[in-house]
C-alpha cells in the first residue's frame, strides 16, 4: 500500500501542468506628463517624523580666524634612519617566493640538454636550471615573482617543450651580482 501511495507522488510530481498565462511587462515610454500624474500620493504626511537640526553657529565678528594649517615635513631624522635600515636590509634579499615552469622530467640527459640549447637559441635572456636527483633530469626555465609573468613566459615557450608545468618555489631576485 505504501508503495502505491509512492508510486503515485513520483508521478503526479513529474505531471506536466498547463502553462500559466502571464502578461508581458509594460515596456513602452510614456510622457513626462503622465507619469507624474501616475505617481502615487504618500497616504499621510510624514514631514513630522524627519529629524530637525539647528543652524551652525556663526562666528562672531570680531572673532580670530585660524588660518590653514601649513604642512610640515612628515619624514623625521628617527623615521629616515629607519628607512635607510630597511633598504639595506632588502638589498641583502636575495631569495622570494615565485615560481618557476617546468620544461623538463625524465631520463635523458642528450633531451634535456637539446631542449635547453632550443630554448636558450630563441630566448637567451631566460635563466636555466637543470637539477639531477638519480635517475631523474628536471630542467627549469626562469625567475618569476608572480603566477602572472609566469604564465606568459610558459605561452611562449608553448611550441618548444612537450609538456610545460607552473612550480611554485624559491626564486632568485638579483641576477647581477
Amino acid at each position: 500500500m505504501a508503495s502505491l501511495l509512492l508510486g503515485l507522488a513520483a508521478c503526479a510530481s513529474t505531471a506536466t501542468q498547463a502553462p500559466r498565462a502571464s502578461a508581458p511587462a509594460d515596456t513602452t515610454k510614456k510622457p513626462a506628463s503622465a507619469a507624474a500624474s501616475a505617481a502615487p500620493m504618500p497616504a499621510e504626511d510624514v514631514t513630522r517624523y524627519r529629524p530637525v537640526f539647528p543652524a551652525p553657529k556663526a562666528a562672531p565678528a570680531g572673532a580670530p580666524v585660524r588660518p590653514a594649517p601649513v604642512p610640515t615635513n612628515q619624514v623625521n631624522a628617527q623615521i629616515e634612519q629607519r628607512l635607510r635600515d630597511q633598504a639595506y636590509t632588502n638589498q641583502n634579499v636575495k631569495y622570494a617566493q615565485g615560481y618557476r615552469i617546468l620544461v623538463y622530467l625524465g631520463l635523458e640527459r642528450d633531451k634535456v640538454m637539446a631542449i635547453r640549447r632550443s630554448i636558450i637559441g630563441r630566448y637567451p635572456e631566460e635563466t636555466d636550471y637543470i637539477t639531477f636527483k638519480s635517475p631523474v633530469y628536471r630542467l627549469y626555465i626562469g625567475d618569476y615573482l608572480t603566477k602572472l609573468e609566469a604564465a606568459r613566459a610558459l605561452a611562449k615557450l608553448r611550441g618548444l617543450a612537450p609538456k610545460l608545468e607552473l612550480e611554485s618555489t624559491q626564486v632568485l631576485l638579483n641576477k647581477n651580482p
